[in-house]
């Protein structure tokens, strides 16, 4: 993190409408926010107590959120707002740690205190955070937004008054993803706790001694969960879409949430949950495919801002130009059996690996790595796909459990080890079914990059919130692609639809060259599976008196024989935020580059604050802050901290993630109320095994008082 000052020309957000803020949608989430605290039961509701260090406990504020996205061809507007109310009689200062989309581009912020509306702009995070600190001590309202992961933010609200409600706005910048005719959207709603390896400090001496924490960060990932068998779900969150595709439509589905759909006109759709408030426990994904007959020939767009043209091109490679026959293949899977994969997650990752198994073809070779914090293969190399070996490793399979913590790099490594490089006639594919739940993303990154070779790697994304940055971008580092599976009931189709782009030939020796000249991203670019499109985009800088954008000239193999394709860039349509999805881009390769190696710390680093200030986007380096300018909270008046708790992931099962003897907090209130486990509270920050800790301690303090005592009666007697 830099610690000095840099100063430039600031992207300040357009305002909205106040009636946006200020309508209706606040006055729903008030509702959803009214009534006084349920009582506490068991299973039941409960005020939430925490605590927060060694203060005393704080009741924590209610929170419930909106999200208003705007889809438009290409790319989707998002509006989240957040509302935070103080049911106490005390000034509070609220955490929240929240999940986006891992391509999202933060690049706005408002706070709405009473009748009042703070507008915030992006600082360098050092700056960011010691104006929102100091705003904070002074009794001022203030809001602070910081990134913790590219899909995973920290909202601190300060100063939320007694009985009052304050209302966070946040607005993002992503794209529509595209895999055939399917065009889908995602939108997480929890974050899921993660597990970390533990720091070198907590390791013997031999282990590796000077490495660095693999997660320096660790505290700042994790808040406190709520047990869903004791509690029922916080954080309601409601959903609206409107989807104006720019063709005509067909199917509009939801897989993971029931939804309305109404229709305006062909091309346009809006879409709403259909029990109206929901919890906050698993990602909404959207999906929609073209009328028949109705899917558009290509994906050009470009948007004209302040002198330069931001170009957006979604290419898919025509399915017909493919090879009827597939090469043999050597397929590694690998399956995560810890602990955050248990309840329907670990029943979903055996089935799809069963799936995968069954569609092995005569001539291909295979094997089968299961790992928690401890790892295992069923066979020493690559065997036959025959009905022996098969028979062996479904067993194997069927016998797995989810216990442990999910240690991924030497598994990872062991997949990618490539045992037969010279066998260059052969495909060799690592099919990996997590959930993601770790947080030393970026070695699992560096391995992929340093030690893929020939192999590509596919990511299959487990249960109702995987690590969305995790697998995607460990697939494209890995040259192959990423498939969630949200549900036991899209295992066989998504399985199916991930396993035949295996089988299918890929276009290699991929290449994009521009007429004009262009600051492009990917700077390299995938291979490509059938129905996998490839996107682009690339700012230009027309010279004066010849506006052309030129074209863009795509090449590659497909088998043996080549493949290209000419694009007209002027032919692009227009589109909306092309710009910001262009710099987040620029700011991810740039994240990437310093992870492998290929700049240098100091370099990645001056290059995205400059590419962070210049669109307005928070990231590692940058953050929003809004602060009002008059103080509020009466001088002397205390100012409780309270970290917002979250609910456990949809089909978690919190036993198999934090283990049955879960420590109680002594204090009776929080006993009686409400039971919160935080993560950073069970010594290292890490979803737990089920381990006998707690009781062991207790016995030891009990033996030690036993021996006092004894020790005590031993000198009357002797006296």
């Amino acid at each position: 993190m830099l610690r000095r000052s840099i100063s430039g020309p600031r992207s300040m957000p357009e305002p909205l409408p106040r009636n946006l803020l200020l309508g209706p949608l606040v006055a729903a989430l008030l509702t959803v926010l009214g009534g006084p605290p349920a009582r506490a039961e068991e299973g039941g509701g409960g005020t939430l107590i925490l605590r927060h260090g060694g203060s005393a406990p704080v009741e924590a504020p209610r929170l419930a959120a909106d999200a208003a996205i705007a889809v438009s061809g290409p790319t989707a507007r998002a509006t989240i707002t957040q509302a935070f109310r103080n049911t106490t009689t005390e000034w509070v200062e609220g955490t929240y740690l929240f999940p986006l989309p891992e391509d999202a581009a933060v690049d706005a912020m408002r706070l709405v205190v009473g009748d009042r509306v703070i507008v915030a702009d992006i600082r360098e995070r050092q700056a960011a955070r010691r104006d929102y600190e100091a705003a904070r001590d002074e009794g001022k309202a203030a809001a602070l937004i910081e990134q913790q992961r590219p899909n995973l933010f920290t909202n601190a609200v300060a100063n939320i008054g007694p009985g009052e409600t304050v209302i966070v706005q946040i607005q993002y910048q992503q794209t529509v993803r595209r895999s055939g005719d399917t065009y889908s959207l995602r939108l997480p709603t929890v974050a899921a706790p993660r597990y970390n390896p533990a720091p070198p400090a907590l390791l013997p001496a031999a282990d590796r001694p000077g490495e660095p924490d693999p997660v320096p960060d660790r505290n700042a990932i994790f808040g406190p969960v709520l047990d869903p068998s004791r509690h029922a779900p916080v954080n309601p969150l409601t959903l609206a879409i409107d989807l104006k595709a720019g063709f005509p439509l067909g199917s509009v589905a939801s897989a993971t949430h029931a939804i309305t759909v109404e229709a305006p006109s062909e091309d346009e759709r809006r879409i709403a949950l259909r029990d109206g408030a929901t919890a906050a426990d698993r990602d909404f994904e959207l999906t929609w495919t073209p009328a028949p007959g109705a899917a558009p020939a290509l994906g050009l767009f470009r948007e004209r801002k302040a002198g330069t043209q931001t170009v957006l091109a979604v290419v898919t490679p025509p399915a017909a130009a493919l090879p009827a026959a597939p090469a043999p293949r050597d397929v590694i899977f690998v399956i995560d059996n810890s602990g955050s994969m248990g309840g329907t997650s670990i029943r979903q990752a055996k089935a799809s690996l069963l799936v995968g198994l069954d569609r092995l073809r005569p001539g291909d070779r295979f094997n089968v790595v299961r790992f928690d914090d401890t790892m295992e293969t069923v066979f020493p190399d690559v065997v036959a796909a025959d009905a022996d070996h098969l028979a062996q490793a479904k067993r194997f399979v069927a016998g797995l459990e989810a216990r442990g913590g999910t240690e991924m790099l030497a598994p990872l490594r062991a997949a990618l080890e490539d045992a037969h490089p010279e066998e260059t006639g052969r495909v060799r594919q690592v099919v990996f079914l997590t959930d993601g739940a770790i947080g030393d993303e970026a070695r699992i990154f560096q391995a992929v990059a340093e030690e893929r070779g020939r192999t590509r790697l596919f990511m299959v994304g487990i249960g109702s919130a995987p690590n969305g940055h995790l697998m995607r971008h460990a697939a494209e580092l890995g040259r192959g692609t990423f498939t969630q599976i949200a549900s036991v009931a899209e295992v066989a189709d998504r399985m199916r639809d991930l396993l035949v782009k295996l089988e299918s030939p890929v276009v290699t020796d991929l290449a994009a060259t521009f007429s004009e000249e262009a600051e492009v991203t990917p700077a390299q670019l995938p291979d490509l599976y059938r129905g996998e499109p490839v996107t682009i985009a690339a700012r230009m800088r027309p010279a004066e008196g010849r506006p052309t954008l030129g074209t863009l000239t795509l090449t590659g193999r497909i088998g043996d024989t080549p493949w290209r394709t000419v694009l007209d860039l002027d032919r692009a349509q227009e589109g909306a935020g092309i710009g910001k999805v262009w710099a987040r881009a620029r700011i991810g390769e740039a994240e990437t580059a310093r992870i492998t190696g290929r700049m240098t710390p100091e370099a990645s680093d001056a290059a995205i604050l400059r590419l962070a200030l210049d669109h307005g986007l928070t990231t590692r380096l940058t953050s929003l802050v809004a602060i009002d300018a008059t103080p509020r909270r009466p001088r002397g008046a205390r100012l409780a901290r309270a970290d917002l708790p979250l609910n456990l992931p949809a089909g978690w099962d919190f036993e198999a993630l934090f283990g049955q003897d879960v420590p109680h907090d002594p204090d009776p209130i929080l006993h009686r109320r409400a039971e919160l486990i935080p993560a950073a509270a069970r010594g290292i920050a890490l979803p737990q095994t089920a381990t006998d800790h707690e009781v062991r301690l207790m016995l030891g303090a009990v033996l030690l008082a036993l021996a006092l005592l004894l020790r005590i009666g031993g000198r009357r007697v002797a006296r």
